[in-house]
């Protein structure tokens, strides 16, 4: 009787029906069903790093775990010295100053300031400009502040960048916010400094706020370094850029992201986090320094594996007849499925007869129906042993 009561009087918030469902985690659910019958799956559906973290960095936090300051509560916004060092990466990598005391956030985690941003800025009613294909999690930003999302096509025929022009007029003067990601996450796509300049007029002329994911930013290949949004003429004005450890140095774990650029989203953003957190353990934000300002050979080292375990997949690709433009950043392939399939059904046969894991495109948006998503995440040997599997299932003969 107690538990049934206990059960009854819980009735959630509208907001949490609201959510999106969250796509990885029935993907997960699918792959470890497979797993717990003793199949031996590759799976290439999910965006986890698999390196470790380099050792100098993960010494750091090591000793810096001893120092007492570190056992008290944080400064609320962080410590100067972690703002000091992400300021110093990107005047080194991209030429953009940044006012360390005014124009960086600390997040634990770019997903969660990609979350926050939102509920900085949108009411219900509001509109926010979102890819399709994107990453879910801009969804759950928009979908808790109770404001709406329009989408911009993503399509191949435009190398996966949105066509601003497109976009209604009664939407753009509706839309408050508006989200780019370039390197992107599904389609590996990459911005050109021509593009992001027209999303500066785009934002200027109709009072958007630009937010670019900038989590992919270290990860380009063919000798290209992707491009910052904060490069960009009057960017500062518009919009803020995400930046994450969790890529660039194998940190995902560790939970270490920036909102950089304008000094009213920043000031937000801080105000926001005031209220949920009191900032990361300091050794951690001790050794994220470390990562920035120290020797960036890990980086570049980190990139080349990529960029050869691309070559390998797609050259595995070419011998079994799946045809696709290889990517420009990430570590992610946005490959078309086989006529006649959608992409979970595609996904799905995957799985079970050739326990290979990729994620469906119809979960990044409507306009990912007819894509999958592989990953860079294992080594060259697993990445020819998952094609070849699928190759024996003779769907690209």
């Amino acid at each position: 009787m107690e538990s049934r009561l206990q059960v009854s009087i819980v009735q959630p918030a509208e907001r949490m029906a609201g959510l999106p469902e969250q796509f990885f985690a029935k993907l997960v659910g699918k792959a470890n069903a497979r797993i717990a019958q003793g199949r031996d799956v590759i799976n290439l559906g999910q965006g986890n790093p698999d390196r470790p973290t380099p050792p100098h960095i993960v010494a750091k936090l090591q000793e810096a775990a001893a120092n007492p300051l570190y056992h008290k509560y944080p400064p609320f916004s962080g410590y100067s010295f972690l703002k000091e060092a992400v300021a110093l990466r990107y005047k080194e990598d991209y030429g953009v100053e940044l006012d360390p005391a005014t124009e960086v956030a600390i997040l634990f985690g770019g997903k969660t300031g990609l979350v926050e941003i939102s509920q900085c800025l949108l009411n219900p009613g509001d509109i926010c400009l979102v890819p399709d294909p994107g990453y879910p999690d801009y969804w759950s930003g928009v979908a808790l502040a109770g404001a709406s999302m329009s989408f911009m096509p993503l399509r191949e025929e435009n190398g996966f960048l949105p066509d601003l022009k497109a976009i209604p007029r009664d939407v753009a003067d509706k839309a408050k916010l508006m989200f780019m990601n370039y390197p992107n996450n599904p389609t590996g796509a990459v911005a050109t400094p021509a593009f992001y300049e027209e999303c500066v007029s785009f934002a200027r002329e109709n009072s958007v706020v630009m937010a670019s994911d900038f989590a992919y930013g270290a990860i380009g290949f063919d000798g290209k370094r992707p491009v910052s949004f904060l490069q960009t003429p009057g960017a500062k004005e518009v919009g803020v850029e995400f930046y994450t450890l969790s890529k660039s140095y194998n940190m995902a774990g560790w939970r270490v992201g920036f909102a950089l650029g304008n000094a009213n989203v920043v000031a937000l953003i801080n105000l926001i986090q005031d209220h949920y957190y009191c900032s990361l353990f300091g050794g951690i934000q001790e050794a994220a320094a470390l990562a920035l300002s120290g020797p960036q050979d890990c980086v570049s080292e980190l990139n080349e594996v990529y960029e050869s375990r691309r070559d390998a997949l797609y050259e595995a690709l070419a011998e079994i007849g799946w045809r696709a433009e290889k990517p420009g950043g990430s570590f992610f392939c946005w490959l078309p499925v086989p006529e006649g399939y959608t992409s979970e059904r595609f996904a799905d046969k995957l799985l079970q007869e050739a326990d290979v894991v990729v994620a469906p495109g119809v979960g990044f948006g409507s306009n990912g129906e007819g894509y999958v998503r592989l990953g860079l995440l294992s080594d060259e040997n697993r990445l020819r042993e998952a094609i070849a599997r699928i190759g024996r299932l003779g769907l690209f003969c």
